[in-house]
């Protein structure tokens, strides 16, 4: 195609066989797309594209990216806000009908579609690095540093020290927004049945986020680059499914817990709620 459509924050160029996005730098402009600053999007990464009214007299483009072929967008994992989607193209209204007309000059180049079997989108390059809340995270390509913070970090992690992980001992990432209560950063361990605390707080494999902490644009960037390295060492070893319990067990401890819920030991909420839990294990 070869053509360009510029609209907010952000300009398309359209190729035969993908679509360069250079995002504007301004003060408006979503400080994740300064970040960005420009992305090539194969078009085998895209499955679908649509065009909708936007808001106060504007139509949205966006390109549907394949699950599992932006480590961006598996990072992210739904977390972002509309205005903060890479894929999103905002135009005037009045420029409606030229963009429909990409749409379907798009449509009509697309031929792949359900989950990507690699990342087709580059990472954000390394090296990179970002200020959370009990610490500094900072990733140089093969390894992810965590160096605590005395004003924030936990005595749990100032018992276990600096944290240093290869690429090579990890099997993916875990991001949780700092727009989200909790939000975090957490590397997950490469050997099944690893062992780590249930809050972030407490995990050495963890920073916490906070307010002016890990904010979106630092730390999406760095958890794509993480985990775009992470695949790129090859398949993740599978978690075995965990043994079922022995359905007698299971039958013998709800006898037991009805007793303790007549006797009045347990109340109706605790026995049914644990209840719940034992007919799981089954």
């Amino acid at each position: 195609m070869g053509d360009v459509l510029a609209g907010f924050h952000a300009v398309w160029e359209f190729e035969s066989d993908s679509v360069l996005i250079r995002y504007e730098r301004g003060i408006r402009t979503p400080k994740l797309f300064q970040a960005l600053g420009e992305r090539r999007i194969p078009l085998s990464a895209v499955e679908g594209v649509t065009l909708a009214p936007g808001r106060r007299g504007t139509v949205v483009l966006r390109l549907t990216p394949r699950a599992g072929a932006d480590p961006l967008m598996e990072a992210a994992d739904g977390q972002l806000k509309e205005g903060s989607d890479p894929y999103r193209l905002v135009l005037p209204a009045e420029r409606e009908t030229l963009a429909e007309y990409y749409a379907d000059e798009l449509k009509g180049l697309l031929t792949e579609s359900g989950p990507a079997e690699r990342h087709l989108v580059a990472a954000p390059e390394a090296p990179l690095q970002f200020k959370a809340y009990d610490g500094k995270a900072s990733f140089d390509g093969t390894s992810v540093q965590f160096r605590w913070s005395w004003t924030g970090a936990s005595s749990a992690k100032w018992k276990a020290g600096d944290q240093s992980f290869p690429v090579t001992g990890l099997s993916g990432v875990e991001w949780r927004s700092p727009e989200i209560f909790e939000g975090h950063l957490r590397l997950v361990p490469r050997e099944p049945g690893s062992p780590r605390s249930a809050q972030p707080d407490q995990d050495p494999a963890s920073v916490v986020f906070g307010l002016g902490y890990g904010p979106v644009h630092e730390s999406l960037p760095f958890a794509a680059a993480v985990l775009a390295a992470v695949r790129a060492r090859g398949p993740v070893p599978a978690v075995p499914a965990p043994a079922r319990r022995d359905p007698a067990d299971i039958a013998e401890r709800i006898r037991h817990l009805g007793e303790l819920h007549q006797a009045g030991l347990v109340t109706d909420e605790e026995f049914s709620s644990k209840k719940a839990e034992l007919l799981a294990e089954l």
